[in-house]
């Protein structure tokens, strides 16, 4: 059975671990993180059958709509966002570079999605929340075309749910980049 993946931000902490609590007490999920990020946001995520993964999300954005800043449930989320999410993705440091920076994790985690299924690439890394202000980024390597039809995927995602902050491709990055990166 595929899982889906749910992502709730909000922007009080109080609330967020009240919201993390109604969460699990509204539906079978399962609890994948509910932590503190930056800058005072909390974020949850969560796991399960998409109808139970929905209902959560609803659940939350309803009770807590003065609160919550972003929401996605994902089903069907490709293998590789999976990886990189839990830091078990192991990103190729060759090809083009491509990234996608958000102002939410929950878009940053549907825009690598969103790429991945777009054109044949890998997910170099994915970062979410802590230590970057509360942003996402997506960073993919491949072919340059594929990176750049998938870059832009991604990044036309989040300009959709007007979460854009920006986002470029870099056909050949220098060696000393990626020893740095």
């Amino acid at each position: 059975m595929y899982k889906a993946i749910g992502v709730i931000e909000l922007k009080s902490i109080p609330k967020g671990v009240e919201a993390a609590d109604a969460a699990l007490k509204s539906a079978g999920i399962e609890m994948v993180s509910s932590h503190p990020s930056c800058p005072g946001k909390y974020e949850i995520v969560l796991t399960g059958s998409i109808s139970d993964v929905s209902v959560a999300v609803e659940h939350v954005n309803k009770r807590f709509d003065g609160y919550v800043i972003d929401s996605s449930v994902m089903g069907r989320i490709d293998e590789q966002v999976i990886k990189a999410l839990f830091g078990t993705q192991t990103g190729v440091r060759a090809g083009s570079l491509g990234l996608v920076e958000t102002f939410s994790a929950a878009s940053a985690i549907k825009a690598a999605d969103v790429a991945v299924k777009t054109a044949k690439v890998e997910i170099y890394d994915l970062r979410v929340s802590r230590g970057m202000g509360g942003k996402g980024v997506v960073m993919l390597t491949g072919e340059v075309g594929d990176v750049t039809a998938a870059t832009e995927a991604g990044a036309n995602y989040a300009k959709s749910v007007s979460t854009l902050s920006s986002y470029t491709v870099i056909a050949a990055p220098h060696e000393e980049l990626w020893k740095q990166m």
